[in-house]
């Protein structure tokens, strides 16, 4: 019998591997006294190009400035091959993924194109996250670290000497951040679940209206407000503060984007 030096590979009644540690302490002749422990183990399986696909097309989406009148938002899916260096199956595979949780529409004899929302469908969505991160808030004032809370405020250390609207994009992205950051301090995973799909047209209509009526400079004084409540651990007023800011984003929606319709 041949000495083990690292382990030995068994196969149980079922035709699984499992895994002998070797024994230190045995010698090449001596018997082993009790059965090796056994580690039911299946084959290993890479991420498939179809969730590979789908993982990089969704983030490219939810990147993609969907709510720019300027774009044709149609996908053209042989650019998508080759961008993706994959075959047709695992692209079209993912994009059916992405049409039936809402993000692509197919259009008979045109093509697949990313949905936008209506005005009303936009409003509607800011409504249930003002909802959703008030709720956020409100727990994160009884669960999140101090040092967590801090780091909502340094966020904004860049704009103390220099007003956002000279910033525009910088501040577009910390915006996009801080309400990222709300739902995260809430430890909620429900409400981060509930969130994850509403955020792809939220952020999208965040980044097209910050440049309108000076509400990145109104935006900063709420974003403070918000963290000074969470600091003080102000679970009424932190509530209150978050779900104004973003019924005041739906309000915003509502009169002035017509370019939704």
């Amino acid at each position: 019998m041949a000495a083990t030096t690292l382990m030995d590979v068994l196969v149980d009644s079922v035709g699984r591997q499992v895994i002998e540690p070797a024994n230190p302490d045995a010698t090449e002749a001596a018997p082993l006294d009790r059965p090796p422990v056994r580690l039911a183990l299946s084959p290993l399986n890479a991420t498939s190009l179809r969730d590979q696909a789908y993982a990089l097309l969704k983030n490219a989406i939810t990147d993609a400035d969907i709510y720019d009148p300027a774009y044709d938002l149609r996908l053209d899916e042989r650019q998508l091959m080759k961008a993706l260096g994959v075959s047709r199956t695992p692209v079209r595979e993912a994009l059916s993924i992405l049409e039936q949780e809402g993000f692509l529409r197919t259009v008979p004899r045109r093509g697949i194109f990313i949905v936008r929302k209506t005005k009303r469908q936009i409003v509607e969505m800011v409504q249930v996250w003002a909802a959703l991160e008030s709720m956020a808030a409100r727990l994160a004032t009884l669960n999140a670290a101090d040092s967590e809370i801090a780091k909502l405020r340094h966020l904004f250390d860049e704009f103390e000497n220099s007003p956002p609207s000279e910033h525009l994009s910088e501040y577009s992205d910390v915006n996009i951040a801080f309400h990222q950051g709300v739902i995260r301090l809430g430890g909620s995973q429900l409400i981060e679940d509930a969130t994850h799909n509403l955020f792809l047209h939220v952020r999208a209509i965040r980044r097209a209206t910050i440049t309108q009526s000076d509400r990145a400079a109104r935006s900063i004084i709420d974003h403070l407000k918000i963290v000074e409540a969470l600091e003080r651990r102000d679970t009424e007023l932190a509530e209150r503060l978050s779900r104004q800011h973003a019924l005041d984003l739906a309000a915003h929606v509502d009169r002035y984007c017509d370019f939704l319709e």
